[in-house]
């Protein structure tokens, strides 16, 4: 039997409930995004229904069902990476059911996660980043916007929802600093740097009260309707600005990140340094930019050397 995509078959009432306590249960214990918990409901509520067809449900499960079930996922062709992350959100169920007292035993305990191949992020070189800087149109208010909110986001390397979600409460112009609260509500100061600290200024002083057409908000940068800019919307502005600037290398929502990141290593930056300024709760999620950094080194080594 198949595994349904369909989100619109029901599960049970009771079914439905078990997910949503877990859901809530973890979201006050990790203060997980709304995109982690939706895509934990999505995971489990596919489960779910599978179950049902199994004639099974959450808290009937063993090993081997587990088993069939990755196995449907495989003969689907969903993705190593999809897989793992269904089995860590099962993982976590589980063992929450088990620690409440609502299971005996884990199905998950002698099932082990798929090996992920190691990517390195997608980053930008240092003069792509100020073409893409220099793109934006600073004669429109909305251009100068975008301007700032680039320079921001490449000065300090926040998270794409970390800037669009900024208020003005968040941003010292005094001592340069930004204060941030990241995933796991987790608070961390950035400082900024005089440059995007001037550009702030300028922004606040020429484009923003503009934007917000003299209403109250405190949103640091309002969309063009005055109202909390989306991710997707300043993701566009990007890709924009990247076409005019005549960027083709493929972009995410992370890119200015890791240049953020990849850039501070290259010129010498403590990584314990970079991890606190990433807002990284496992130095390991910050190593990987080392080999970014490395492999700048031996591209740089082959095209300077002699003997390169």
């Amino acid at each position: 039997m198949e595994i349904s995509n369909d989100l619109a078959q029901p599960i049970s009432a009771q079914e439905e409930g078990v997910i949503s306590l877990y859901i809530d249960a973890i979201w006050m214990e990790k203060g997980l995004s709304k995109n982690s918990l939706d895509s934990y409901r999505t995971d489990l509520t596919l489960f779910a229904q599978w179950l049902q067809e199994q004639g099974k449900n959450l808290l009937d499960v063993d090993s081997g069902t587990l088993q069939s079930y990755l196995a449907q996922r495989l003969d689907k062709k969903l993705s190593s990476r999809s897989s793992a992350r269904f089995l860590s959100c099962v993982r976590g169920f589980y063992r929450h059911q088990l620690r409440e007292g609502v299971i005996q035993e884990n199905p998950l305990a002698l099932i082990e996660s798929p090996k992920l191949p190691r990517s390195l992020p997608k980053s930008l070189t240092e003069l792509d980043v100020e073409n893409l800087l220099d793109a934006p149109d600073l004669e429109d208010p909305i251009g100068l916007r975008d301007r700032t909110m680039l320079e921001v986001l490449y000065a300090c390397g926040l998270r794409v929802t970390e800037l669009v979600t900024l208020t003005m409460p968040q941003i010292n112009l005094r001592q340069n600093v930004i204060r941030v609260m990241g995933k796991g509500s987790k608070e961390r100061l950035i400082p900024m740097g005089e440059e995007a600290s001037a550009w702030l200024e300028r922004y606040f002083r020429e484009a923003r009260p503009f934007l917000l057409n003299n209403m109250p908000n405190e949103v640091v940068f309002p969309s063009s309707r005055a109202q909390l800019m989306t991710r997707q919307t300043f993701w566009h502005r990007i890709k924009h600005w990247a076409t005019v600037a005549g960027i083709e290398k493929p972009l995410s929502p992370h890119t200015l990140r890791h240049a953020f990141a990849t850039h501070l290593l290259n010129h010498g930056a403590d990584l314990r340094v970079v991890q606190l300024l990433l807002g990284h709760s496992d130095l390991s999620t910050t190593q990987i930019y080392t080999h970014i950094a490395r492999t700048r080194m031996k591209t740089q080594h082959a095209m300077h050397h002699p003997r390169g």
